[in-house]
């Protein structure tokens, strides 16, 4: 027989699956219906790399010089030029406006930068040289600015490959 205690545990563990296997359906949604989105990497302490199993990433798009008149959490707006590269528009708190061939991208304000969401990108351990010539960042973008990091791709808008990559 169930305690109030246990029918609570129960209950908070039934939610917590539910949430965790709906965001798992809308991470997955993203990957099989966002449009691949690459944006340039912006120069980073390279220590990251020399730890080793991970490389810390930062975007030409989220480097700003007005963060303070920035809202804390917003949207990104992005266009593709003619290399598939976002380039920046504008940065807004809302959906919209958002005009043809514009997209968006969320964002996060950090103290320095914005966070697009995918600042750490892993990888097998002895990887870091191949993973040292990444200049842009692709991302699966959807129409919510949700976004998911799916590799790292070279000066030729190539995607670099290891054995073992892992994303976060």
């Amino acid at each position: 027989m169930l305690t109030k205690r246990g029918i609570i545990i129960l209950v908070n563990l039934v939610l917590v699956l539910v949430l965790f296997n709906l965001s798992v359906a809308e991470k997955e949604e993203v990957l099989a219906e966002g449009e691949l989105v690459l944006l340039e990497l912006a120069p980073v302490d390279p220590r990251s790399l020399m730890q080793g199993d991970y490389m810390r990433l930062s975007y030409a798009v989220s480097q700003t010089d007005k963060l303070d008149s920035i809202p804390a959490r917003g949207y990104a707006v992005l266009k593709l030029n003619e290399k598939q590269v976002a380039q920046l528009v504008r940065y807004q708190k809302e959906e919209t406006p958002l005009y043809p061939q514009e997209f968006l991208l969320k964002y996060t304000k950090g103290q320095w930068s914005l966070n697009l969401g995918a600042e750490s990108y892993f990888f097998q351990e002895g990887q870091a040289e191949l993973f040292g010539d990444a200049r842009y960042g692709g991302l699966k973008v959807d129409d919510k600015g949700n976004s998911i990091l799916i590799g790292l791709y070279d000066e030729h808008r190539q995607l670099i490959q290891s054995d073992h990559g892992l994303q976060e």
